[in-house]
């Protein structure tokens, strides 16, 4: 089997295929599990449920979709942390779990608007947490039917946005108008000496977590390899297509294999995330004067509009969190790209937190939406 028929993807190692794989093909693709991105467009009577069943769609990490959603009254929500979706070795203080609350936050108000319904959000309303989650909630959501509200162009764009993990076009650059739009909500560049300095970092981070043996189990554990199990548990890492089938039929790829760093499944998996990894034609980052659960909530909103208005602009968008993360094994590339992104002159460090980091371009192909369980799921 040759390597290119499979690569790790992202910090969560998602292996994704990328070449001859016909995604719609009813034998090799999950069902069910995508059924959430083709809503019905009839709306739901409660604005607040219409709204959430887009919100579920957000971008977070590893997929974990860690949203529970209690309703309260005719017009409150209330939104908490599943406690048993989180990422103790990579996120030990759920930061990263945080900005996915962001942006499923966001996505929630875009959704809202197209029915002229704003949305009042109080960030930890019962106290702010200690240095993990709780199960206090994480935000009320207060809907108010709100007179002249325009619906928010970007809500054009849910159904279609990917957070695409694929090989970009290196010879493609990006068009300098499309960059100072989405520097409007962080910063971003396509600056080849600053591009090649943050590679190296990157790079060294994505290996490092591959070869960090609770790191890198914490990702494998997620995996769902083939249709089936996709289906069956339509979260954590999606392995699909027609090569993954044959490949997990035959015995090539498990979770056993991934696991081992002498094996063939380990060795062309992180090859191949390396290569992808170093396909960045340009950065886009979300920085925060400090790393406050506020800031932290804030920054998921920002990127979740700064994920829409790449897809509205035909650019493609791939977080890449590992020099961000916060276990020891990173520190080093950590300090680095925060010096090189965030502090630049100041050797001991100003303060600020990166919150997003995230590489961007033009794909080289499409990827299917990223599995999603349905809405009810997450109502308490």
């Amino acid at each position: 089997m040759q390597r290119r028929h499979f690569i790790m993807g992202a910090s969560s190692l998602a292996v994704v295929t990328i070449s001859s794989v016909s995604y719609c093909a009813v034998a090799k693709t999950p069902q069910r599990a995508y059924l959430p991105w083709n809503p019905s467009p009839t709306p739901l009577a409660d604005v607040r449920l219409d709204a959430f069943r887009y919100a579920i769609l957000a971008p977070n990490p590893h997929n974990l979709q860690s949203w529970l959603i209690e309703l309260r009254g005719e017009d409150e929500a209330l939104i908490f942390c599943d406690m048993e979706k989180r990422l103790p070795v990579t996120d030990p203080f759920d930061r990263q779990i945080t900005i996915g609350f962001g942006a499923f936050i966001e996505l929630a108000a875009i959704a809202a608007s197209r029915r002229g319904f704003g949305v009042n959000v109080e960030s930890f309303p019962d106290g702010q947490p200690g240095e993990q989650l709780d199960k206090r909630p994480v935000a009320r959501l207060t809907f108010k039917k709100t007179e002249g509200l325009i619906a928010d162009p970007l809500a054009d764009h849910i159904l279609r946005r990917r957070s695409n993990k694929q090989l970009y076009d290196m010879e493609r650059a990006i068009d300098a108008a499309a960059l100072a739009k989405l520097a409007e909500l962080g910063q971003a560049t396509a600056d080849a000496a600053i591009l090649a300095k943050a590679k190296t970092i990157i790079l060294g981070a994505v290996e490092t977590e591959s070869r960090t043996p609770l790191a890198h189990k914490e990702s494998v554990d997620l995996m769902r390899i083939g249709k089936d199990a996709v289906d069956a548990s339509p979260d954590g890492i999606a392995l699909v297509g027609s090569k993954i089938e044959t490949a997990r039929a035959l015995g090539f790829i498990s979770a056993k294999s991934m696991l081992r760093p002498d094996s063939g499944a380990f060795k062309a998996g992180l090859e191949q995330t390396l290569e992808i990894h170093a396909s960045i034609p340009g950065l886009f980052w979300i920085t925060t004067p400090g790393d406050s659960r506020a800031e932290q909530l804030e920054a998921g909103r920002r990127y979740m509009r700064a994920n829409l208005l790449a897809t509205s602009l035909g650019i493609a968008m791939h977080p890449m969190s590992q020099s961000l993360q916060e276990y020891r094994e990173l520190e080093l590339a950590n300090r680095n790209i925060h010096f090189l992104l965030a502090d630049g002159e100041c050797e001991a460090g100003c303060g600020k937190r990166i919150q997003m980091l995230a590489r961007i371009g033009h794909a080289k192909s499409e990827i299917p939406p990223a599995p999603r369980w349905p809405m009810e799921k997450h109502l308490i």
